[in-house]
């Protein structure tokens, strides 16, 4: 990391996630002079060093080792033995680590000067940056983007010690794999987090506050995903509970729930929420209003209550994805450098949950559309049926398309199964496209590849058309 040898710039961004990035390389291009502030030694921010790269790069290994073990050939003859946590996470830290280098070639190649510290505002242009030895310097600006994330959320009477009881945070430090995991919150990450364990032998239990898992997702490709990971990978869940307390003994981690279940395990994995990392940062001093989920708000432009102060990522809530945080951090940028940003984000945005099978989804759900009075039709397709699936043998998953019955558009695209994250893209294309391109009538009219996966969409475009 540099030292700020400069005590002004046009812009200083604070944090080096995926939206500080992406305002910064925007700004540096367009020709100002920009420092990146970054609390930790090493760039990237949260979705390189603790959330969406190693948490992939841990689900990627173990689906590796469950395939390989699974394999009908080659597994009966070369059959993996037990997997060891050193080795799981010595393949995340070599992807942390290229993620890393590659980062920190985008900051010196793009001239931008990047310092470690804690950044405070001391007034609207001014910040005090600490260092970790507790030496400040004083750094001034034209103009602020806010890129700081989120960090799980921590009630205070959940006894986190990094070991017995963890967040998503601090799961990855983790010396060996317990026997047992309990995991609380059925979100995104919870749902990755227990689906990956489970496939490395360990047991399961998965707590969901809410009626059913992943709510906003369409309840077909729900109740899919909880029959599968209930049914066939042997997760125990529990649907609609809350905790009522939380105890550490020398065996392990209890949990109470409020129906009076209490359920013993060796780990707790607590993933239920994230807050907005702003304490700290002297927001409120300057006008700028937090919410009780340390967000701020800003209008169309990422603009705070100050417009000079930009926020974009985590830090400003929905949708809380690295992909539109760096698109947020571009178009700040372009704000900042042009006056005016015409592109915003899109109105559909893609999902990918990495469960074991994978989820994507993007467009309205059968619930969404029947609540609006569309009327719509649905086209299947199933992974079991077509010749790819059953030749890599990843036959458990469907491709679901919602059209309108009268125009054909495309609506909603719903994929569960192996690469759906993949997958899902060739569809987002098509919903893309100006009317009458977006239409069923493309995928019944492509060829597309045989044997492929993305032959599902031109099996789906079928059924669905046949219903007609």
């Amino acid at each position: 990391m540099a030292n700020g040898q400069n005590s002004h710039f046009d812009v200083i961004v604070i944090g080096s996630g995926p939206g500080g990035e992406g305002a910064a390389i925007k700004l540096a291009k367009a020709g100002k002079a920009v420092a990146v502030i970054e609390r930790y030694p090493l760039v990237g921010g949260g979705c390189t060093h603790l959330g969406t790269i190693p948490s992939k790069a841990l689900i990627h290994v173990v689906q590796q080792y469950t395939e390989r073990k699974n394999n009908q050939l080659f597994g009966r003859l070369h059959c993996p033995g037990k997997v060891e946590c050193r080795d799981i996470m010595a393949a995340v830290d070599a992807v942390v680590n290229q993620q890393v280098e590659d980062r920190q070639g985008f900051y010196e190649r793009n001239d931008i000067e990047v310092i470690e510290g804690e950044a405070a505002f001391k007034d609207p242009h001014t910040l005090i940056v600490t260092n970790a030895q507790g030496s400040c310097q004083l750094l001034s600006a034209d103009y602020f983007v806010i890129a700081t994330g989120s960090h799980p959320y921590r009630p205070d009477d959940v006894p986190f010690d990094g070991q017995r009881v963890v967040d998503s945070d601090t799961i990855l430090n983790m010396q060996e794999l317990p026997g047992t995991m309990t995991v609380y919150g059925a979100g995104v990450v919870g749902s990755e987090y227990a689906s990956a364990f489970k496939n490395l032998g360990i047991k399961v239990n998965l707590v969901n506050t809410r009626k059913r898992l992943l709510e906003y997702l369409d309840e077909e490709i729900s109740n899919a995903l909880s029959y599968h990971m209930r049914d066939i990978q042997g997760i125990v869940i529990r649907q609609d509970e809350e905790y009522e307390r939380v105890e550490t003994n020398a065996d392990g981690v209890v949990l109470h729930l409020k129906t009076g279940k209490i359920i013993k395990s060796d780990m707790l994995l607590w993933a239920n929420g994230r807050t907005g990392n702003s304490a700290g940062l002297g927001l409120e001093e300057l006008g700028i209003a937090v919410n009780h989920r340390g967000n701020v708000t800003v209008n169309e432009a990422y603009q705070t209550a100050l417009p000079h102060i930009y926020a974009v990522g985590d830090i400003v809530g929905f949708p809380n994805l690295a992909s539109a945080a760096y698109d947020q951090g571009r178009f700040a940028g372009t704000h900042i450098a042009e006056g005016k940003c015409e592109a915003q984000l899109i109105r559909d945005i893609p999902t990918g949950i990495y469960t074991t099978p994978e989820i994507s989804c993007i467009g309205g759900t059968e619930q969404e559309l029947t609540e609006r009075r569309v009327p719509y039709e649905v086209g299947h397709s199933f992974f079991r049926h077509l010749a790819r699936g059953q030749i890599t043998g990843h036959k458990a998953g469907v491709l679901k398309l919602l059209f309108h019955r009268e125009t054909l558009e495309i609506l909603g695209i719903h994929c569960f199964g192996h690469n759906a994250a993949e997958i899902l893209h060739i569809g987002q294309a098509i919903m893309a496209q100006p009317k009458p391109y977006n239409t069923l009538k493309y995928f019944i009219n492509t060829t597309f590849n045989y044997p492929t996966m993305a032959e599902a969409y031109r099996v789906a475009a079928l059924n669905g058309f046949n219903r007609l």
